[in-house]
Order: C-alpha cells, then structure tokens, then sequence
C-alpha cells in the first residue's frame, strides 16, 4: 500500500510540474526610443533631495539613478552625478535665521517642552564655513543629472543661479557644484549640450512648491503662461536633434503630510481654557474669534479681520515648519502670538495653489504631445500613494514615518518611495515607446530608519 501511494504521489508531482505554464517574460527592448545618452532636468525630486538635504545615498537611489541602471539594459550608458562625498551632505533650511544650512534628518528620540519622550526626526544647524566641502562640485561635463533642488523653471535660464553660494547674493549651492561656466553658463545650455539621446523631465514642482512651504509668503507662482514658455523653449531645445524623454505632472499638495499632519484645528481645549480665552478676545474687542470644548481652529494673520487676525476654518492648513513645542507649550496660535503667515495656507493661497497645479498640468500634458514624450500621471500616482498601494508585497501610504513612502522631512520620498516612483516613469515609457524596460527592485533602497 506504501509503494502505490508513493508512485501515485509521485505520478501526481510529475503530472503537476508539467502544466505549469512558462512565464513569457520579454526581452529588454528600448523600442522605439533610444537611451545611448540620457539625462534628467528637474529639482528636488529628481536630484534625490530627502530627510531635508541633499546627501550621497539619496543621489545614488534618485529616480534617474535608478532609471540610468533600468535603462543600460536597452542600450544605456554611464550616468555622472554631482555627488556629495559623504552620507551627511546639506540641506537649505527654511529657517535661516537659525543657520543657513542643516544636516540630514534622522530618526531619534526627543524630549518636547511637555516632558514626554518620543521618536522624532532629528537634524542639526550647519554654518556656512561647516559646509564648505559640500558646496566643492564636480566639472560640468561630466554630469547627466541636471536636476538642482529648489531650481525653479527660470533658474534654468539664469546665469546668476550657476554663482557660488552666498548670504548675500546665490542662496541656492547646488547648480554651482556642476555648472560649466559658473556665473557664465545656464542649466538649459548646460543640459542642451549633452546632445541627449532620452530626456527624463519633471519640471514646475518648485514653481509651486517653493510657494506653498514658504506659507505663500514667497514669490507668487508663475504664471501658466510663464511656465508654458519657459517648457517651449526647454523641451524645444533638447528634443531638437530628435530626443525622445518623459515628463511627469504635479501631484496634489493635499497628498503631503507636510501640509496635513498638523490640522487646522486642533487646538484641543477644555471649557474652562475656552472662557478663559473668549473672555480676553471678547474684552479686546474681537468677539469673531470664539473658542469651544474640544477642536478649534488656531489663530492667523489677517489683514482683513477686525485685531488683523481671526481663526483658521475648514480647508486652510498648516505647514509642519510650525514650531510645534510652542504650540503645545507656549499657547502659539491661541493667545499673543498668531501663527506666523510662513506657516499657514489661507483660503486665498490654497486657491492659489489649486489653480496653479491644474493649469500647469495642463500645460504639461499639450507639451508632451507637442515633443511626442511619455506623460507620468504623477497627479493620480499621489492620490493613490494617499490611499495605499503595494509594492513587492509591502504597504506604503503617505502616512508620515508609519506610511514607508514618505523621508522624514514629510514631503520628499525616501529612497524606497523614489524607487516606486522611478518604476510609474518605467510604466509610461514602455507603453510610449513601445519598450521593455524592466521595473525597478531596488533592495538596497533605505526606508525610514529606525533607531
């Protein structure tokens, strides 16, 4: 009895193993595109900026590091990198009253002003004269990742933005480190002279987003007419000797928990803290400003209000660049002091912002018909990173440290979110170009790390 159901377990293996279908996995095919010679346009995103600075691990795992690797499968070549020499690199801080440079943000454990020890993303100040051997760059020739962080789409025809960093005058440092001819030459004659064979674009993020961290307290955002012209003149000239490329849209601000993690109103107050403050509001002469038990909306700036300030509503938001120990410590945005405007989008900015993301993507989707290039629907991407999607088998969502997609600065990808990024690029090219290049499995992409 043994023997028979041994052979017929064996008899039923060997029947199985022969109707297992054969997987018809394609050859790498560059189709109707060439990829001998690619570079990549772009800011933030597309230089690997995370954890708030720009640092060596992020530009090896960018997206178009991880492209370039995709791409010499179908033809591709070496791809140069104004690299920082080590893992500490730089970053811009916003708050340069602090300092003008910060470290990478890492995960560690913090003390708030309340006592209570939690795990918090750590960075430290940097000085100028600390920074020096990050701003040392590269000679211009020798880089195919033209994307400078915070470069919006003008700095690209700038020959001012190439100078070396200054307090006083180029705030930016990073187009400086591969700039041809620096203070001469311009990132659009720099890229036009790569002679590229394959483009990978993501331009007009920090047109739109160096205004909404700054609160809208920067420069306005360009016109869609602006933006239109300044892409014509780009995609014309580096698509003129017959360039294929791809360019992605912008995504939603909504899709960041920079601008969500901290609500609107979450000035969570009991009775007796809420009489305490109508009755010094309505003694001032300013009974709009009303508080009850439980959620309330913070104070802003308002020019128009009566006392110039009033409380934020449904549909405005604040930026994680918010002190957060003064909120919860030091009644900032209840009493004395408001939330400072650089911290706060307001109905009118948030509008603002509305109207420039769907009018540039507009401009973005009859460009990359006009030059015949891929379009990366990054807009829709975001939407479902805020839903939840998987990847090898793991969740991501756009929870900030928990959701795995997002760097510990809450608005730039880590590396692992990059990586799923550089394959929704992959998705658009194939399907433009009739290709096959293979997706990305990065398995030494960093997620957040833990202590």
């Amino acid at each position: 009895m043994k023997n028979i159901f041994t052979r017929s377990l064996i008899s039923s293996c060997l029947l199985l193993a022969s109707c297992v279908p054969k997987l018809d996995i394609p050859e790498p095919s560059a189709g109707e595109a060439n990829f001998s010679k690619t570079i990549a346009i772009g800011g933030d995103f597309m230089a690997g900026y995370q954890d708030d600075a720009l640092y060596l691990k992020g530009q090896q795992y960018c997206i178009p590091a991880l492209l370039a690797e995709q791409f010499k499968l179908v033809g591709g070549t070496a791809f140069g990198q104004a690299l920082m020499p080590d893992n500490n690199g730089i970053g811009l801080n916003p708050k340069v009253w602090e300092s003008w440079f910060v470290t990478p943000a890492h995960l560690g454990y913090k003390t708030d002003c309340a006592g209570v020890t939690s795990l918090f993303p750590n960075k430290s100040t940097m000085t100028v004269s600390a920074a020096t051997s990050y701003l040392t760059g590269v000679a211009g020739n020798t880089v195919q990742n033209m994307s400078v962080p915070f470069a919006n789409t003008a700095d690209y025809f700038n020959p001012a933005f190439g100078t070396a960093f200054s307090t006083t005058g180029n705030k930016n440092p990073y187009y400086n480190r591969f700039a041809s001819l620096p203070g001469t030459s311009t990132l659009y004659e720099d890229a036009k002279h790569q002679d590229a064979s394959f483009i990978t674009a993501w331009l007009g993020m920090e047109d739109i987003f160096n205004y909404a961290s700054s609160g809208g307290t920067s420069a306005a955002i360009p016109s869609s007419t602006t933006f239109s012209n300044y892409l014509d003149t780009l995609l014309g000239g580096l698509t003129a000797n017959g360039a294929k490329g791809v360019i992605a849209n912008i995504p939603d601000f909504r899709n960041f928990p920079y601008y969500t993690l901290v609500a609107w109103d979450n000035a969570d107050i009991k009775q007796t803290q809420a009489d305490s403050l109508n009755d010094i509001y309505s003694a001032a002469g300013m009974p709009q400003i009303f508080f009850k038990e439980g959620r309330n909306g913070f104070l802003i700036n308002d020019a128009a209000a009566v006392g110039g300030f009033r409380q934020l509503h449904k549909g405005e938001y604040i930026t994680l660049g918010v002190p957060i120990d003064s909120m919860k410590c030091n009644k900032y945005g209840l009493l004395v002091q408001v939330i400072n405007n650089r911290y706060a989008l307001d109905s009118t900015e948030v509008f603002a912002l509305d109207n420039a993301i769907s009018s540039y993507n507009a401009v973005i989707a009859q460009k990359a018909a006009q030059y015949n290039l891929a379009l990366v629907d990054m807009h829709s991407f975001f939407n479902s990173v805020t839903s939840g999607i998987k990847w090898n088998g793991v969740d991501f969502n756009a929870a900030f440290i928990s959701g795995g997609f997002f760097s510990l600065d809450a608005y730039h990808p880590n590396q692992k979110g990059y990586a799923i990024i550089a394959n929704e690029f992959i998705k658009a090219i194939n399907i433009k170009y009739h290709s096959f290049v293979p997706t990305v499995y990065c398995t030494a992409c960093d997620g957040v790390i833990f202590p």
